[in-house]
């Protein structure tokens, strides 16, 4: 059977209530979805997620990442600010600092030969996507990897349109922090639109 998973880094606890904040203050009277909170779609940062067949082992694969790469016991990324991805997605875009993408690459090791590739989604409509955004898609079955790799937190989806003018108006709206801490990874079941909807593994982010 497919499971759609993911690994992410999950915010301290206060970021995390920070996010949720700002989903609900970007989106006002127009909620973005889906809706993030502390007991559901949490707030999180995707290193990669994608269609798995049988494996892997949730416990086994975060095991194998912190052993394979030095993290320190906190991942603190600078704010790049909320921007528009199309078609109507709105991220809160971080820094993308060598070290992230050591830990996506040691992930995709694991992780890749486990894809079930029959159920990568051929036709979806890449029109707006970037070259290395459809080259990271047909190989991986997610949009962003390698040279596509855009660090952010999901505050969620909406038309286009309404999607392009709260990117304009965000700082009318928000307050946006300047750097968002990460503590934690997460080895994840996904929801609607790829929302971490289910933990199925935990586990600090600098052990060993």
């Amino acid at each position: 059977m497919t499971r759609w998973l993911g690994v992410a880094l999950l915010p301290y606890p206060g970021h995390i209530r920070a996010a949720i904040r700002l989903q609900q203050s970007l989106g006002g009277s127009l909620p973005l979805h889906p809706p993030l909170s502390e007991d559901g779609n949490l707030p999180h940062l995707t290193v990669f997620q994608g269609p798995f067949e049988g494996g892997p082992d949730p416990e086994q694969e975060l095991t194998r990442i912190t052993a394979a790469l030095s993290l320190p016991d906190q991942l603190s990324l600078a704010s790049v600010g909320v921007v528009h991805q199309p078609t109507g997605w709105l991220f809160m875009s971080v820094e993308r600092p060598a070290l992230l993408e050591k830990l996506q690459e040691v992930v995709l090791d694991g992780l890749a030969p486990h894809l079930d590739r029959q159920a990568f989604d051929t036709a979806e409509d890449t029109s707006r996507f970037t070259e290395p955004e459809r080259a990271s898609l047909a190989r991986y079955g997610y949009r962003y990897t390698g040279e596509a790799y855009a660090p952010h937190i999901t505050l969620g989806r909406t038309d286009e349109a309404t999607a392009l003018n709260l990117e304009r108006t965000a700082s009318e709206h928000t307050r946006v922090p300047t750097e968002w801490i990460f503590d934690r990874l997460s080895f994840y079941a996904m929801g609607e639109h790829g929302a971490h909807a289910e933990k199925l593994a935990e586990r600090p982010v600098g052990a060993v």
